[in-house]
């Protein structure tokens, strides 16, 4: 039975900041964060937008009635989670308007956790094929104002649906993952914004995509030329770049794998990092992207998660009939945002409030989504859905 990713949705905040002005307020020089790291557009979260807000945002342009009736259960991959015991896929479940027969879990391990979910998820519509899962990866990512790691800010939330025979990607039930307990990330439970040791980092994700590559091969008898294109996770699309290149070679076919990440990191460099997100925004990316794309083309995945957590699986294009709805969908979400000034990103990043415990309203003067935050009464977070006023 073929298992893997029917449709998926995808959001992020209608405000932006343009990586040369960064760049330029920061005194450094625009190449570095353009070439160096390989971003352009970083976007800036609003308060009215979470990860739950956002999750809401991206799943509701992809699920039909169908859909929501044929889900049972709802993976929320985060690392920037709401509450420290409730799951954001409960709040999700409530303002989708699911059936209350789900299984709704929140699962974290820094960039690794919609992976997780993924591969959860297929287990167990292979298990139930006439049911759906629906897994989200959300995140904003914050390193803070005038640090090393505010180039690699971003925001935005990818929604899948996980069924049987799937529309865009058949998911192989072979995958291999590597574990180590390492310092390369990481942000105690008193702090907003990652610490985070970048050389480590880089150095750490290179090792465990070459671990797991290189076992991949081991169990499936497979190598370099059975692979039409290789999507990874993309902190910074740099960093997928540096670990393309320590397998490829001279030849044409490593040629045109480099040319299908070109296509892949595309819309990584528009938005910014989005941890969980952003290995399945970079296939978006290729999805839309790819000159070349055809049915059956074979995809290697590379999921990363510090701290750590790495993993490869391989899949199928499959059909693809909704390829021109994803297209068009991309194309709106982009488009319509805003750029801001660096002074009122600042004023943004510092309006966040992730751990205050009185009361407050937001301004929502500004919000055009369907779903958002408006603010917290005696503890507790106070969603709207627009569709539902």
């Amino acid at each position: 039975m073929k298992v893997g990713i029917d449709k998926l949705g995808f959001y992020t905040p209608e405000t932006y900041i343009d990586m040369t002005e960064l760049a330029n307020a920061r005194g450094e020089d625009p190449a570095k964060y353009l070439i160096g790291i390989g971003q352009r557009k970083q976007a800036i979260a609003p308060v009215t937008q979470d990860v739950v807000t956002m999750a809401a945002n991206a799943a509701t342009k992809i699920l039909t009635p169908a859909d929501k009736q044929s889900i049972k259960m709802v993976l929320f991959g985060t690392e920037s989670g709401v509450d420290n015991s409730k799951a954001t896929a409960v709040y999700l479940q409530t303002l989708l308007g699911l059936s209350a027969d789900v299984r709704a879990v929140e699962i974290k391990q820094a960039c690794y956790g919609a992976t997780a979910g993924v591969q959860m998820a297929c287990d167990y519509v292979r298990s139930h094929p006439t049911a759906s899962v629906l897994v989200i990866g959300a995140d904003i990512a914050r390193y803070g104002l005038n640090t090393p790691g505010e180039v690699t800010q971003g925001a935005g939330a990818v929604a899948m649906l996980i069924k049987a025979d799937p529309d865009l990607i058949e998911l192989e039930a072979e995958s291999v993952f590597h574990s180590a307990d390492v310092m390369d990330f990481w942000r105690p439970l008193y702090r907003s914004e990652a610490l985070v040791d970048g050389h480590y980092s880089n150095n750490v994700y290179i090792d465990f995509f070459n671990q797991t590559w290189q076992e991949f091969q081991n169990r499936t008898d497979t190598n370099i030329s059975d692979f039409d294109a290789f999507l990874f996770h993309l902190p910074y699309t740099k960093m997928g770049l540096k670990a393309l290149r320590t397998i490829t070679s001279d030849d044409q076919h490593s040629q045109d794998l480099l040319t299908e990440f070109e296509a892949a990191k595309k819309f990584n460099a528009e938005v910014g990092n989005i941890y969980t997100g952003s290995l399945y925004l970079s296939l978006i990316s290729w999805l839309v992207n790819s000159q070349t794309l055809a049915s059956g083309n074979h995809v290697g995945f590379f999921s990363f998660g510090s701290g750590a957590q790495g993993e490869f699986f391989a899949g199928n294009v499959g059909p693809s009939t909704q390829l021109q709805n994803l297209k068009m969908q991309m194309e709106a979400s982009l488009n319509q945002r805003r750029q801001i000034s660096i002074k009122e990103y600042e004023a943004m990043f510092e309006a966040r409030r992730p751990f205050e415990a009185g009361d407050y309203a937001f301004d929502l003067s500004e919000e055009k989504a369907q779903f958002y935050l408006k603010g917290q009464q005696n503890h507790q977070l106070l969603y709207v859905n627009t569709k539902n006023n």
